[in-house]
């Protein structure tokens, strides 16, 4: 079960949830809790989904949603289980979170708050470090092509080489596409304001280790690519930058909301304001932050592999249930 983030003893719900009660007579409620996560689960939920532009799903789900049932005694050995399993995924993302936090802290050692400015830095627009802005592919991914980078692939402030798809394009398009080290990628839309703008640098030996070939990689359309100036602007440097809540805010700035997405263009990138300390200064934070890149995405790496065997641990769990039940689980909604 979820453990509260809030000090209240108790709580309500708006009209956009439902309130589940379990029979605690024949169901361990963290354990429906577990498997309403599980595939399985969420299969049972989305059969009763409707609606198109804004679906959702009815009050009846309480008396649809079928749930594997084995005695209370085994219910709670599971449950015990997938708790641990749980346990270890929160340790790993508040040390990835910890991880994280350092290269912030030392970014504002070295250069200062951007929002004052207490060191005096000169300042530049993006436009002027960089030499090209171009928009990604719009071609559909399949089971051939070249290794093409997505949202998913960038919104966590680095380079994600998992869940890579595939994308064949003609030469010429490729030859534009094709991703170097130090190229830096926006993500240009999303429904989510604070995934608009996020960004991560390529590096090719990320998508080496991954398996890929980190010579030949391209990006998709949702994503803008600026290959800088390297001679005025240190990529890291300037995505520490673009991380603190003084560079977030100028990108936001920037945001256009349209039918729900928000969406950030070539233009509105090349008109942020970013302070430029000395190329050698911007280089001696990335030196003295490699090994901090080199922690944060270890502590990355580690959780994603933890997330992914909790995962497979609850789909383990629940697959062999049957679900062959002459009348549904007892749950009531409030």
């Amino acid at each position: 079960m979820v453990e509260p983030a809030f000090p209240f003893e108790r709580a309500g719900v708006n009209e956009h949830l439902f309130l589940l009660r379990a029979d605690s007579r024949r169901l361990d409620a963290r354990y429906l809790y577990f498997y309403l996560r599980s595939a399985q689960g969420q299969a049972e939920i989305m059969s009763d989904f409707r609606g198109a532009a804004q679906g959702g799903i009815s009050r009846e789900i309480g008396t649809k949603v079928r749930v594997p049932l084995s005695s209370l005694a085994k219910q709670q050995r599971i449950v015990d289980l997938l708790s641990r399993a749980e346990g270890i995924v929160r340790l790993r993302r508040e040390a990835r979170k910890k991880a994280a936090e350092i290269i912030p802290a030392l970014f504002l050692d070295m250069f200062g708050d951007p929002a004052t400015n207490p060191k005096g830095w000169a300042e530049t627009t993006l436009g002027n470090v960089v030499d090209e802005f171009r928009y990604g592919t719009s071609q559909k991914s399949g089971t051939l092509g070249l290794p093409t980078l997505r949202i998913p692939n960038v919104i966590g402030d680095r380079l994600d080489p998992t869940e890579i798809k595939l994308v064949f394009v003609p030469d010429v398009e490729a030859n534009r596409l094709r991703l170097r080290d130090g190229d830096f990628l926006f993500v240009r839309t999303n429904g989510n304001p604070d995934y608009v703008g996020r960004s991560a640098v390529y590096a090719s030996h990320v998508m080496r280790n991954a398996g890929f070939d980190g010579d030949n990689c391209l990006y998709a359309s949702y994503l803008i690519r600026a290959r800088l100036k390297l001679d005025a602007v240190n990529p890291r440097y300037l995505q520490s930058f673009l991380s603190t809540s003084e560079g977030r805010k100028r990108l936001r700035e920037q945001a256009r909301t349209s039918a729900g997405q928000y969406n950030i263009n070539t233009e509105g990138l090349a008109s942020i304001r970013i302070p430029l300390p000395s190329i050698q200064l911007q280089t001696d934070f990335e030196e003295r932050c490699r090994p901090l890149f080199g922690l944060r995405d270890l502590q990355s790496l580690a959780t994603a592999k933890a997330e992914g065997a909790f995962s497979a641990l609850v789909a383990r769990t629940f697959s062999g249930a049957k679900q062959a039940h002459d009348n549904p689980v007892e749950v009531a909604v409030g």
